[in-house]
Parts: structure tokens; sequence; C-alpha cells
């Protein structure tokens, strides 16, 4: 929560904050996101206007994570960009009450003189994200039938009959049991 206070609602001032914070939790998704209670580094601009308090800046933190093909831990940086309009609460529920069909069902509301600014770097870090987080952009992943990584092996291979052969090979193993028992 900011405190947008010291704006006086008058517009046209402006304040600046810059702070290193903890990371709230869920910021990021199953595979990648950045640990609750990290550094984030935030940046902000605070601007008191007509309709409330325009916050914009940038925010900056470390996502980890796991390669999605190999599973090896990865470590990105997450630089983002922030901006919202918290409008003061008056003015909205004055607006809502006049049928104002301009304002949208979730603008940001200031509560008093705090804006929760949470929601905003959330949406903004999350989509930041990679959808596929990858330790290298060349990774080969693991094996498919043995699990075995394919970066430590290149050469690693499976003799794997294609299974529309299978019939085939069960005759052919068939045809070699009895040359054995023959030759006995």
């Amino acid at each position: 929560m900011l405190d947008t206070h010291e704006l006086s609602r008058r517009p046209g001032t402006m304040r600046e904050f810059a702070r290193v914070v903890p990371a709230p939790a869920d910021l990021g998704t199953a595979v990648i996101g950045i640990p609750e209670g990290s550094d984030l580094t935030v940046g902000l601009r605070l601007e008191a206007v007509m309709e409330g308090v325009l916050i914009s800046g940038v925010v900056r933190g470390t996502a980890v994570g796991e390669c999605v093909r190999c599973l090896d831990p990865v470590s990105e940086e997450v630089t983002v960009r922030v901006q919202e309009l918290f409008g003061y609460a008056e003015r909205v529920h004055a607006a809502q009450e006049a049928g104002d069909d301009e304002l949208e069902d979730e603008e940001a509301v200031l509560d008093g003189d705090l804006a929760d600014l949470e929601p905003a770097v959330r949406d903004s870090v999350v989509t930041a994200l990679p959808f596929q987080p990858l330790c290298r952009p060349d990774c080969p992943g693991l094996c498919s039938i043995c699990g075995a990584r394919l970066a430590d092996d290149p050469d690693h291979t499976h003799d794997v009959v294609d299974p529309r052969w299978s019939a085939l090979q069960a005759v052919l193993e068939q045809t070699s049991t009895a040359d054995e028992t023959k030759e006995s």
C-alpha cells in the first residue's frame, strides 16, 4: 500500500518513490515466478490528477523456476513498467451512481489515501514472464524413454522398434527360437 496523502489532492503535485520491498505471494506461474519475500526494486512516480492519482514506474526482480525441457534451475531478471490510475473513492462512487458508462468495473480506487499497487504489479510481472522458460535456447531436454539429460550425452539413443512392425518382430523371434530348438 502506498500512501498518497502528501499529494494533497491538488492536480499537478508529484512525488517519487524508490524502495526495495519484499515480493508478495503468487507473483508468477507454476513453472517460474518471483519467490515470495525476495527483493523487488520499485521506482515509482505518483502524480495527482483531476480523477485521482496516477502511479507509473518500473519494478525489477529476479524470477526463478525450472527449464521446461530439462528441469534445470532457471533464473531470469524481470523488469516491467507499471501504470495505474487510482480514482478518488468519492468521485468514482458519484460517477457510478450517475450511471457513467465510461468507468470500468475493475477500476482501481484509493482506500482513503492508500493505493494498493499489488494487483497492477502482479499483472505486469506475470505477463512479462516467459511462458516456457528455458535454461538456454538450444536446450535438448531429457530423453523421452529413460529421462537422461541429452545435454550430457548428445549421442544418446535407444534401439526402438516401430510398433507397426511389432507383429513382424514377434514372427522373427519365434523363428529364431524354433531354429535354436532344432539345433539342440
